[in-house]
């Protein structure tokens, strides 16, 4: 268990009704807070989120997205969807884009604690972090073939990226459920903890991650997804570019003398 002690933000991330904001050393914890309606996204709701990433403390170097009551997000709010027409559809998903995309290319790294529902839009917010940690009672879904629409929040990108187009394809056509065991195995999520423990591991995940030199994380955040989308001849010239940034940094610098020093520790097994 974590021993970082949260306090609530300042400033604009105060005033985010929808998101109950707080802040430990180099972490900001995000908690989606519409526990009601399990936590579904509104428009409003994606707005907030979007105005806490690009507004985060300067003293942050990682973040953590949970949800609170019984589910972390049950998806989009349909009731939003009624009578829209085909170019505010357009414009609605991308706001949503907009929003998760400063969640994946945003300032620090993200980890999303999973546990309850994690549906539709659920399921793209989070495969839009960076880490997905899951506890026993988490359950993936994406209902959209059933409810006669598409993945609009960038989904369709994202999340074959992690399980692959045909399981994707199940999902959607099926309406098939995994489960957090499910999800592990498909790539859904990186780890799979007790119930009602998945936040712990997730803020213990990003205080290390937080005390990575902060371009060696912008590297894997930023360079990292794009590399993997190009030719192997791009990403190698990418990577060599990248590689050249990162090392260059003062920080660096100091790390790989403490290193040669034996001063830093090696790399060994731990659970």
């Amino acid at each position: 268990m974590t021993t970082t002690t949260f306090s609530p933000a300042t400033g604009v991330l105060a005033t985010l009704n929808l998101l109950d904001v707080t802040v430990g050393g180099a972490v900001v914890h995000l908690r989606l807070n519409r526990p009601a309606k399990r936590n579904a996204l509104s428009d409003t709701f994606i707005q907030q989120l979007h105005t806490a990433m690009i507004n985060l403390p300067e003293t942050a170097r990682a973040a953590v997205i949970s949800g609170k009551g019984d589910h972390f997000c049950a998806g989009l709010d349909l009731s939003e969807l009624v009578e829209r027409d085909i170019g505010s559809g357009v414009l609605h998903s991308r706001m949503w884009h907009a929003a998760f995309d400063a969640v994946q290319f945003g300032r620090v790294p993200v980890v999303a604690a999973l546990h309850g529902a994690v549906v539709g839009g659920g399921l793209e917010l989070a495969s839009a972090c960076h880490i997905r940690v899951s506890d026993d009672t988490t359950y993936f879904g994406l209902p959209e073939g059933q409810r006669g629409i598409f993945v609009g929040g960038g989904g369709s990108v994202r999340i074959p990226r992690l399980m692959g187009v045909a399981r994707m394809t199940d999902l959607m056509l099926t309406g098939r459920v995994y489960d957090a065991a499910e999800g592990l195995a498909a790539g859904l999520t990186q780890y799979v903890v007790p119930k009602g423990t998945q936040l712990d591991k997730a803020l213990a995940l990003a205080q290390r991650i937080a005390t990575n030199a902060p371009m060696s994380n912008y590297a894997v955040m930023h360079a990292l997804p794009r590399i993997a989308d190009q030719s192997q001849d791009q990403g190698l010239m990418t990577e060599s570019l990248m590689a050249a940034v990162a090392e260059s940094t003062p920080e660096a610098q100091d790390r790989l003398r403490a290193f040669l020093e034996g001063r830093a520790g090696k790399v060994v097994k731990t659970n």
